[in-house]
Order: structure tokens, then sequence, then C-alpha cells
């Protein structure tokens, strides 16, 4: 897969942020497996952005950049789930959750599928924060999955549960 090897390349010295420091690309092959696995999801596109759904945000490669190497329907749904990091922290979180409810079909899949591999990262290897700060991502993430237009049973009811279990873990 080309976007599997374009983001490995572009997160090449990022980790995660448990203690294994797992690489980041992991994380990108989870949210694919997530899709394919149990949402069902075979769309090429969909797949793409979702190997690619961080690099803007989290790299030096552009929207541009991805246009160019992907076309536009990948772009477009990079784009979508891209948060603006000329943001302060607070004010990214308060727009992810606004916009959730204008996201695509394809978007909102890849956006759960996100948000479940980052909580069950959560349980795998967890990040070195206070409770509070744990249980605010779940709650967060709640808030952003509840306003998502376009749903999909099998990766909500995987959320709900991989929500439970994180909660009850904390």
């Amino acid at each position: 897969m080309v976007a599997a090897d374009f983001a490995a390349r572009a997160h090449r010295d990022h980790r995660r942020k448990g203690a294994h420091k797992a690489p980041y690309v992991n994380h990108l092959i989870d949210v694919c497996r997530i899709l394919t696995v149990t949402g069902s999801v075979s769309d090429p596109a969909i797949l793409c952005a979702a190997m690619l759904h961080d690099v803007v945000e989290d790299t030096a490669v552009t929207s541009e950049g991805v246009r160019a190497e992907f076309g536009d329907a990948v772009a477009d749904l990079v784009a979508e789930v891209t948060d603006d990091k000329s943001l302060p922290k607070a004010a990214r979180k308060r727009a992810q959750v606004a916009h959730a409810a204008h996201l695509s079909p394809g978007a909102c899949l890849i956006k759960i599928a996100d948000k479940i591999s980052n909580i069950r990262d959560f349980l795998i290897d967890p990040p070195p924060w206070e409770t509070t700060r744990y249980l605010g991502y779940i709650d967060w993430s709640v808030q952003v999955v509840s306003k998502l237009s376009h749903r999909n049973s099998a990766l909500d009811q995987l959320f709900d549960d991989i929500c439970l279990r994180a909660r009850a873990a904390a």
C-alpha cells in the first residue's frame, strides 16, 4: 500500500505516548484494521485517508502534497479529519466536537476508528497521564463520536465497549 509507505516515512520519527513508545505508524495501521475488520470498510479512498489521517496535522506534509500524491478524494477526507494546529488545544478540541456533525460518511468512519484505536492504546500501553486527563479524553471522544452523522453499528459497538473497558481500568 503506497499510503502506508508514505505515512510510515512521514511519521518515521514519531512515537506513541505510552511507556513503550511504539512507532506511530502502528496506530495508523490499527485504524485501517479497525475499519476493514470491524467496520467492513473496503473503499480505497477511505482506507488511504485513514492511513494518512494525521500526516498534515503532525508532519511537514501539506494538504497540497497529499492531493498531489493521492488525489482529491483522499485529500478531502484527510482535510476533514485534520485539526487546525494553529488553535490552542482546548479550542481544537471544541472545534472537533462542533465539526463532527458535518463530516462526510467516510470521515465519520475514520474519526470513530481513530478514537477506538487511541482509547484501546490507553489500555494496552497507557501514557503517563493522571486519571482525570485519561477520563477526560474518553469523555471528549464520546462527545465527538455522539455528533457523527454517519454511523456504523459494528464500530459504534466497539467504541462503546472500549470506552466501558477503559473507564473501568482507570
